[in-house]
């Protein structure tokens, strides 16, 4: 290790950046869980109060509105995002559109899985959003509102017509929370615990509107639906999924630490300071960025930059001019090393994505931890760049 490159003297306090699970919010601990309803049925009276009490704190929160209905699903975002196309498409053309990992399972999943016959992608690569003007919404659509592994989210809903005759089906799993969402030009929407709010994994959640259950009561896919993706029966919506009524067993830990992270949104001021808090730490990021000579987004457009998923690149020319198996090491070395030093967990680019550093932006981190994050990414770089160009 070279003697000229300074060590930083600050550590984040807490140096939780993965995108999943997400840092707890601020002052957790595991004593908060201490009035949950374990040991007991689900579906007791007192097991589906908790249910029904994270579904409608949810809903107040998130602004959903009233003739929305909110649901508890088995299996995570994926759980959730998987019973909307098993459950929903197949009537209409399919408009789908991929710009990261996540959205790329979901073209998989409908051409191979479901072989959907009408099937259009409009895709583009990782920092890059697809010409969302060319999406026709006489099709139904189904993509992200931000894509976790490329950190680029859509702007706004302004793209989404009112008048549309397809439903939309959006995953927001990294987006709720910490975006402003526009229910009214959204039919399905999907996220889980996991992200902003912190909470713990398996458990997903669907938010349907009125023309996402006329559909679902109106049109039956011609595949089989297993039980854990059956949101109908005998034609009619099954309405105990969107008052606490599980389709299978729930962890009622995971349901106390949920109602725990939404209380704590309470607090800070809801959505607004949810979003707030969020936003802060992309603009520390970004304050950051506009000064460093070897770092950038990823996210090719300020507007489409995500404020959870913040996902960098490397420009310095030393590392552009290595090989891509190359550049993946480099960067994963860069990660091990700020794991090493305690400063920072799980922030190696995902498995797909281009090399570079993720790191979670969520309203659940705070902003000073950021701020003292960044002196060590560039004590990191610098120190595996010196590295790596004595060993040649």
């Amino acid at each position: 290790m070279s003697e000229n490159i300074t060590l930083p003297t600050t550590k984040p306090r807490v140096p939780h950046f993965s995108s999943g699970p997400c840092a707890k919010r601020p002052g957790w601990s595991v004593s908060h869980l201490q009035n949950a309803c374990v040991g007991r049925s689900h579906r007791s009276a007192d097991g589906k109060a908790k249910l029904a009490e994270v579904i409608e704190r949810s809903k107040k929160i998130l602004g959903v509105p009233a003739d929305y209905r909110l649901g508890i699903v088995p299996a995570s975002d994926t759980g959730a995002v998987e019973m909307a196309l098993w459950s929903l498409l197949g009537q209409r053309p399919l408009d789908i559109l991929a710009w990261e990992s996540f959205g790329q399972e979901w073209v998989k999943d409908v051409t191979d899985e479901l072989k959907l016959p009408n099937v259009r992608l409009l895709k583009a690569p990782y920092g890059s959003l697809p010409d969302l003007s060319q999406v026709d919404f006489s099709h139904d659509v189904v993509f992200l509102w931000n894509g976790t592994t490329s950190g680029v989210r859509v702007a706004n809903g302004d793209w989404i017509p009112d008048d549309r005759q397809g439903i939309t089906i959006c995953d927001a799993t990294s987006a709720v929370f910490a975006m402003d969402v526009p229910w009214q030009k959204l039919d399905v929407v999907t996220y889980s615990w996991q992200k902003v709010l912190g909470g713990e994994a398996q458990h997903g959640v669907i938010v349907l509107s009125p023309r996402a259950v006329e559909r679902l009561e109106s049109y039956q896919p011609a595949w089989p639906i297993p039980k854990l993706f059956r949101l109908t029966q005998k034609g009619k919506l099954i309405e105990g999924i969107f008052k606490g009524d599980t389709i299978n067993t729930p962890s009622m830990l995971c349901v106390e630490d949920a109602i725990d992270g939404l209380t704590w949104a309470e607090s800070i001021g809801g959505l607004p300071g949810l979003i707030n808090r969020s936003e802060a730490n992309l603009a520390a990021i970004a304050k950051w960025v506009e000064q460093s000579s070897w770092a950038d987004f990823l996210a090719q457009q300020p507007e489409n930059r995500s404020c959870t998923s913040i996902c960098l690149k490397i420009v310095d020319s030393w590392f552009t001019s290595l090989s891509p198996e190359e550049q993946a090491k480099s960067a994963n070395k860069i990660a091990k090393l700020l794991e090493k030093q305690g400063v920072a967990y799980d922030i190696a680019p995902y498995r797909s994505a281009p090399p570079g550093l993720r790191i979670w932006g969520g309203a659940t981190v705070e902003t000073a931890d950021i701020e003292a994050l960044l002196p060590w990414l560039d004590w990191a770089f610098a120190t595996v760049k010196a590295e790596l160009v004595a060993v040649v």
